[in-house]
């Protein structure tokens, strides 16, 4: 881990709001929004938009097998890496999307740059849409 980097905490819990970690974590990074799919998903890790769980479902309710945990993130992690996590310690399946103006667009073409790198360019071209 770079020791200059920010790092988050995501508590994960049965209890807890979808909402709540979301919120969480689009307070770290704006331009960045984390999205919880069912676990029904096909191995080539594409989900689709009705297997997206609402943020009003609490945790424990979508996913019956989670057990509390702290997932953390470093701001300099590859969404690809950030994602992994979230599967092989909570078991749960999430994409990071960037905002693109009034889009959210899937990272999948750019899921080897870091969170970092992903909001400020989600920065830049939503800015850049308001200017036009």
């Amino acid at each position: 881990m770079n020791p200059n980097s920010t790092i988050m905490r995501l508590k994960i819990a049965p209890n807890r709001y979808i909402s709540e970690v979301q919120k969480e974590f689009n307070a770290e990074f704006p331009y960045l929004k984390l999205s919880f799919f069912g676990q029904n998903s096909n191995s080539s890790h594409r989900f689709s938009s009705h297997q997206m769980i609402t943020g009003d479902k609490k945790l424990g309710d979508s996913f019956k097998k989670l057990s509390a945990n702290i997932v953390q993130i470093e701001e300099n992690m590859k969404v690809k890496e950030v994602e992994k996590v979230f599967k092989d310690k909570c078991n749960l399946h999430v994409k990071i999307f960037r905002k693109s103006g009034n889009l959210w667009l899937e990272t999948t073409m750019t899921d080897n740059w870091s969170l970092l790198q992903q909001n400020n360019h989600g920065r830049e071209i939503s800015s850049a849409q308001q200017d036009d």
